[in-house]
């Protein structure tokens, strides 16, 4: 089929922060390589997340990449939510996660549910159920890249807090790994060996028991397209616990991975885009 009567292609509305400035991490970088390869099929405009609810009815579908932290504009965030849904815009990741899309009650849920995370508690009465540890963790339920986060000596909430935040023990663990899934497909993994050092990755091979921990998450979220992160750490013992399942607009470090899975990932990324224009 030649180009001429191919049809027009599909266009994109490509929604990321490019000044954002996040620790460890060029998100401006990411997103212009992601952007240059997703122009080889589809027709892409950029915009920042706070303009995306006005402009997205021009497109047949929107990809939420590197947005930065979403309580940084979480009224703009709901009002894009609100009209997808209504004028049936096709959204990238798609709105039905479970996880850190909709905050990190979560952690608390699969905590209850006996999964292997962090343990997670968010009132005050359940306190008494973390295990003893030397500190421990306070953080928001809506936070994200560090903010509002304190640390503790006793697990402790104070009562306008309550159901508001999230406390934990804080882990001994030996590094932290991420895995990188595409729908429900594994693509890559990295791990960062030194644990002050989160952001510096490394290529890491996955067991296949690192692999079954990791797709347990993934198919326990409803997320029906999409990219997700699950952010796991090491402990002392061995044991792999989650840390986050980021299902919104998790970065991805690929200037960290090898070119042949950048690539794979790229394609499988794509396809996916496709599927969900289908």
């Amino acid at each position: 089929m030649s180009a001429a009567s191919a049809g027009p292609r599909p266009s994109v509305l490509f929604v990321t922060d490019l000044a954002y400035e996040a620790r460890g991490r060029r998100y401006c970088d990411e997103d212009i390589f992601l952007t240059s390869r997703l122009r080889e099929v589809f027709d892409v405009a950029l915009c920042h997340p706070r303009d995306a609810a006005a402009l997205l009815h021009g497109f047949d579908a929107v990809v939420v990449r590197n947005s930065g932290p979403v309580l940084h504009y979480q009224e703009a965030y709901d009002a894009f939510r609100v009209r997808a849904r209504e004028a049936g815009v096709r959204v990238y990741n798609t709105l039905d996660g479970r996880a850190d899309m909709a905050g990190k009650q979560y952690l608390v849920d699969l905590s209850r549910a006996g999964f292997p995370v962090i343990p997670t508690v968010d009132r005050a009465q359940d306190l008494g159920l973390l295990p003893r540890a030397e500190s421990y963790v306070v953080k928001p339920k809506l936070g994200a890249d560090s903010v509002g986060l304190r640390f503790t000596k006793e697990p402790e909430l104070r009562g306008e807090e309550d159901g508001t935040l999230l406390v934990q023990p804080r882990i001994d663990f030996r590094y932290e790994v991420s895995f990188y899934f595409v729908d429900q497909d594994f693509q890559y993994a990295l791990n960062a060996p030194r644990p002050d050092q989160r952001w510096v990755l490394e290529p890491y091979a996955p067991s296949a028991g690192d692999l079954e921990f990791a797709r347990r998450f993934v198919e326990w979220n409803t997320l029906s397209h999409g990219i997700q992160r699950v952010d796991a750490c090491r402990t002392r013992e061995g044991e792999l616990l989650l840390v986050e399942l980021e299902d919104l607009n998790p970065y991805l470090s690929l200037d960290r991975v090898p070119e042949a899975a950048r690539e794979a990932f790229v394609a499988r990324m794509r396809e996916s885009v496709r599927e969900l224009l289908a």
